[in-house]
C-alpha cells in the first residue's frame, strides 16, 4: 500500500491535530507576549500583576500537553495504518 492509498484521518485524529495546533499556538503567542512586554520595559515585578501570571503559566502547561497530544496522535495514526493493512508484507 503506497502513501497515496493511505486511509483518510479519522475524526478523533483531526480533533487531536486541532488541539495540538491550538495549544502550541497559544504557547507561542504567550511567549511573544512576554518577549514584547520585556522589550517594552516591564520588569520582573510587573509580571506578577494582572494577567501576566496567567500568560507566563500558559507555556508551562500547554507545551507539555501539546507534546503528549502529538504522541497520542502518532499512536492513533500508527494503529489506523496497521489495521488498514498498510504494513509491508514479504513475498
Amino acid at each position: 500500500m503506497s502513501s497515496l492509498d493511505a486511509p483518510p484521518p479519522s475524526r478523533p485524529e483531526r480533533v487531536i491535530a486541532a488541539a495540538i495546533a491550538g495549544t502550541i499556538g497559544l504557547s507561542i503567542v504567550a511567549f511573544f507576549a512576554i518577549i514584547i512586554g520585556s522589550w517594552q520595559g516591564l520588569e520582573r515585578g510587573d509580571f506578577a500583576q494582572g494577567l501576566w501570571p496567567v500568560i507566563a503559566t500558559i507555556p508551562l502547561i500547554a507545551l507539555p500537553a501539546g507534546f503528549i497530544l502529538i504522541i497520542v496522535l502518532l499512536v492513533l495514526s500508527t494503529r489506523r495504518r496497521r489495521s488498514s493493512g498498510g504494513h509491508a508484507s514479504s513475498h
